[in-house]
């Protein structure tokens, strides 16, 4: 069957390819680079030909490409918020090539034209305005990040958050979003340390399930210790993750794509953009999809709406206000999660690594569908107020919601090939409103630049929780996974809805706020060295929990806190070779906790440090970019199990240190290429005996690599046919790493493993100006893999895809 899919799929692939060359012929091209005044690149510009619906945006170096243009005289018109309109005339003739570069000025309306050689390295981005909140190129930075582009994740397929994230050096899932209010989203590990992706645009932004990238421009990983800027409550001491959203232009066009592909995959996708009025002043995007998939396994389904519009409006000159939203409806089943229990130890259990386990993965061990609804609300609306030539305003006001019902299960390993089957159920909806105001502006002082940022933010959460509970606590009973099981179906909705019934329930409802201001100065010693500060004041209120059963409120308390920030960078090679250094901070607000003999204790916020240096390079016309980073980041004032029996001190340590290295490259016409490596060593000290001197279970693989290559043809009538493989590497993971009794003898250390795997994927595609075929393998080699957040998350095997997409 899916050898009869794939010859099906080649077959069209190849007579559109064949038919499509002898039209494309007669038609006219005319291409170029959009360059801002400062020569920096500019991507997502309009570049229309006035007059007519014809038209495009320019990729992440400023290049713009429009074919299949009628022979005859046009205007060109380019448009960027914040950035005088314009217009050139050009005139082309059939079959033509037409090269115009032009570039933008803030306060002028001249254009001129500037003659760059070379082709877009399209799998990186020089900059960025979210990670300093502020215009800076990469070089420029301090500051370590990654970029995951839209023509990255169009060469690989992607269809979700998760798959392109895997292009992030140093990144790690642990594990997939469970949907599950509260904390259902996915979670990685970055630097050593657990974090999630709860920023869109630089703001709340939180989705409790799978984030579709059918909306996504770009993703941004940015590393280490980042609450300066972005506050502890959305970032982790490794770092963060921010998705760029796509924006509405001035041309009409879009795309819209259907894929289909094993186990039972279709999707189906639209971006349609267009201008509502005369004068191009108000922009409107929709972008949407439709997934509808099984798993590998016996039992496992995902059913989900996404559906993302985006309006703007140029009020004047100086104003532009934008409205977005997020609105998703998804229904999926428990992803397979495996636990060591509580109190049990790998040599208990006589198991020490998922090879050890000799189950039929394919197996879903339950008897029908445990179905999670979750549903996200986000609303995003800006205010971009240009207040002079240099200075500007930016308000931002983002709402985001997320409501999940529905039962959620797992299994615990019990020796002798026996696990426990477990379920809970979860009702509940949490709701995060976040007011952010930043002021940017440029000025000299005694000849010296600076890039000065004035900014703060209120954030407020609010959570409503219910869980119910067999009458067994969670548990439901005990199968042989290496056997048949009469009882194998006995494990289903149906049965446990009526088990919730005669347990209990338990509801919570939390609270808490944060206010937060925040000043950062770039400034331009010389042409060559850049000096950064920046610094952070947090006043953080937690309202505690309620339980309305017990009539109890607990942990209420309030704390401030201080995160300052430095950075150097000096310019080796202007504008192509700098090397960098920055010490960042974070925090996290601990509050008051309870002895196990009842009495409470307040501590302070804990707090980590990282320094970092390393070189960063953009050389040979934005053809080679490259970061090469080591870090080292301290955690100090963790809470741990003190001396004296029953009581809580704050004098824990952990240690994360570690080397980045991404590469991203255009060497010749059509081939990219990027390529990422982390090495981390992670240490508790002065920790729990039973961890101490230990790497911690949620630290991910010690080594990561990822890859990916593409190249396609830029002549003959097979123009746009291309191929691309890649894939993931990672060490093996200790998702249990302890010492039970506590001796300190490491001979004494119990672990249980994930083991290592390398993972490839490949694909094919035929990219033509008014559609686009794809095929994509992903496990090609069909690896049994895991990964897991202190559990044993078996991986998708091997699976076919296809995609047709067709541009307007």
């Amino acid at each position: 069957m899916r050898f009869k899919y794939t010859i099906s799929l080649l077959s069209f692939f190849f007579v559109l390819l064949i038919n499509s060359s002898a039209w494309a012929q007669e038609k006219a091209t005319i291409k170029g680079q959009i360059s801002l005044a400062n020569n920096d690149a500019a991507d997502n510009v309009s570049v229309v030909l006035k007059g007519t619906k014809i038209g495009t945006v320019t990729d992440n170096q400023g290049f713009y490409e429009i074919k299949n243009v009628e022979p005859g005289d046009y205007t060109i018109r380019v448009t960027k918020v914040g950035h005088s309109t314009k217009e050139k005339e050009v005139s082309v003739s059939a079959g033509q090539i037409a090269v115009e570069n032009l570039t933008l000025n803030t306060n002028s309306e001249q254009l001129e034209e500037i003659f760059i050689k070379g082709n877009a390295n399209k799998y990186t981005k020089s900059e960025s305005n979210y990670v300093s909140k502020m215009s800076i190129k990469n070089l420029e930075n301090s500051q370590v990040y990654s970029v995951v582009t839209k023509d990255l994740m169009k060469d690989q397929l992607v269809v979700n958050q998760d798959e392109a994230l895997k292009n992030v050096p140093g990144l790690y899932q642990l594990w997939a979003s469970t949907g599950r209010v509260g904390d259902g989203g996915s979670y990685f590990s970055m630097r050593g340390f657990v974090t999630q992706s709860l920023l869109r645009n630089g703001i709340a932004g939180k989705i409790t399930n799978n984030v579709d990238a059918s909306n996504l421009e770009r993703l941004e990983s940015i590393k280490g210790p980042s609450a300066t800027l972005f506050g502890s409550l959305l970032t982790s001491y490794g770092g963060l993750i921010n998705r760029v959203t796509k924006k509405p232009t001035e041309q009409f066009g879009g795309e819209i794509s259907y894929q289909a592909g094993s186990y039972g995959l279709n999707r189906l996708t639209a971006d349609v953009n267009t201008s509502l009025n005369d004068d191009n002043t108000a922009l409107l995007r929709i972008n949407g999809a439709y997934n509808n998939s099984n798993t590998f396994q016996d039992y496992g389904h995902t059913r989900s709406y996404f559906f993302a519009p985006s309006f703007s409006y140029k009020v004047n000159d100086k104003l532009t206000i934008s409205i977005d939203a997020e609105l998703s409806n998804v229904d999926a089943s428990s992803m397979p999660l495996i636990y060591i229990p509580f109190g049990e130890t790998p040599n208990s259990l006589g198991l020490h690594s998922a090879n050890d386990i000799k189950m039929n993965w394919s197996r879903s061990f339950t008897g029908d569908e445990f179905m999670m609804n979750t549903k996200t609300s986000n609303i995003f609306a800006q205010a971009n107020y240009q207040i002079s030539d240099n200075w500007k305003s930016q308000s931002i006001l983002s709402t985001s919601s997320n409501q999940s019902e529905g039962p959620q299960t797992w299994f615990y390993l019990l020796g002798n090939n026996e696990m426990s089957r477990n379920v809970w159920n979860i009702d509940g909806r949490d709701n995060i409103i976040e007011f952010q105001q930043n002021f940017n502006g440029e000025f000299d002082t005694f000849g010296i630049k600076h890039r000065f940022l004035a900014g703060g933010d209120i954030y407020r959460l609010e959570s409503k929780t219910g869980y119910g509970y067999l009458p067994t606590f969670f548990y439901f009973d005990t199968v042989n996974y290496t056997t048949a099981n009469p009882n194998y179906y006995d494990f289903n909705p149906q049965a446990a809805e009526a088990l919730f019934a005669e347990g209990t329930k338990y509801k919570a409802i939390t609270s808490l706020t944060s206010y937060s201001a925040y000043v950062a100065d770039v400034i331009n010693i010389t042409d060559k060295l850049i000096v950064s500060a920046a610094l952070r004041f947090d006043h953080y209120q937690n309202d505690g929990t309620f339980d309305p059963a017990a009539d109890t409120k607990t942990g209420d308390f309030s704390q401030n806190a201080l995160s300052p920030k430095f950075g150097v960078v000096y310019q080796i090679v202007k504008d192509q070779v700098s090397v960098f250094g920055n010490y960042q901070n974070s925090f996290k607000n601990v509050g008051y906790l309870m002895n196990t003999s009842g009495t409470i204790t307040a501590f302070d916020p804990e707090k980590a440090n990282q320094f970092e240096g390393g070189v960063k390079l953009n050389a040979f016309q934005n053809k080679l970019s490259a970061t090469f980073s080591y870090y080292n980041i301290e955690v100090k004032d963790i809470v741990r199990t003190g001396p004296i029996a029953n009581t809580n001190v704050q004098d824990g340590n952990q240690t994360s240190k570690g080397f980045e290295a991404e590469i991203t490259a255009n060497p010749i016409s059509g081939l990219n290429f990027i390529f990422g490596y982390a090495f981390n060593n992670s240490k508790l000290n002065n920790a729990n005996a039973d961890v101490n001197g230990l790497r911690p279970e949620t630290a991910g693989p010690e080594n990561l690599i990822n890859y990916w290559i593409s190249y396609s043809l830029q002549t003959s009538k097979f123009k746009g046919l291309g191929i691309g493989f890649g894939g993931n590497y990672a060490d093996e993971t200790l998702i249990y790493n302890r010492n039970p009794n506590g001796s300190g003898n490491m001979a004494d250390v119990q672990t249980f493993s994930l083991p290592s795997y390398a993972v490839l994927n490949a694909a094919l595609y035929y990219d033509q100006p008014k559609y686009r075929l794809s095929l994509k393998v992903n496990n090609l080699t069909d690896e049994l893999y895991f990964n897991g957040y202190t559990t044993i998350n078996v991986q998708s095997p091997r699976m076919f895809m296809g995609s047709v997409a067709y541009k307007f």
